[in-house]
């Protein structure tokens, strides 16, 4: 259950971050409420993950999901470019975050 908690909290936060942007510096209200809106779910469900899940565990899932997911949103929706080493950048952050989980015992299950 309490990764279920991690994955709202990464859906929570890739929906407030990618509203980050549409908020245009706080300037515009319904982007802004539901950007605040996010992050407020987004850290109520990463402290019940936390009941748990090793911080450090949590925190690298949390952050190297989130951002690929964002920069995906930003990509297809922002029309941002991504060049190779974006791509590979975004690579060795996923491949930190599995190795962290299958091969480490920092975060015994």
């Amino acid at each position: 259950m309490n990764y279920m908690f991690l994955v709202v909290a990464i859906i929570g936060e890739v929906i407030a971050t990618s509203f980050l942007k549409q908020s245009e510096g706080f300037t515009r209200p319904v982007p802004t409420l539901i950007m605040a809106a996010g992050y407020v779910c987004t850290f109520y469900c990463m402290s019940l993950a936390l009941r748990t899940i090793p911080t450090g565990i949590a925190y690298a899932i949390w952050s190297g999901v989130g951002i690929v997911l964002v920069t995906m949103i930003a990509w297809v929706v922002q029309g941002q470019k991504l060049d190779a080493a974006a791509l590979a950048g975004m690579a060795l952050i996923v491949c930190g975050v599995l190795v962290m989980n299958l091969f480490s015992s920092t975060g015994a299950h």
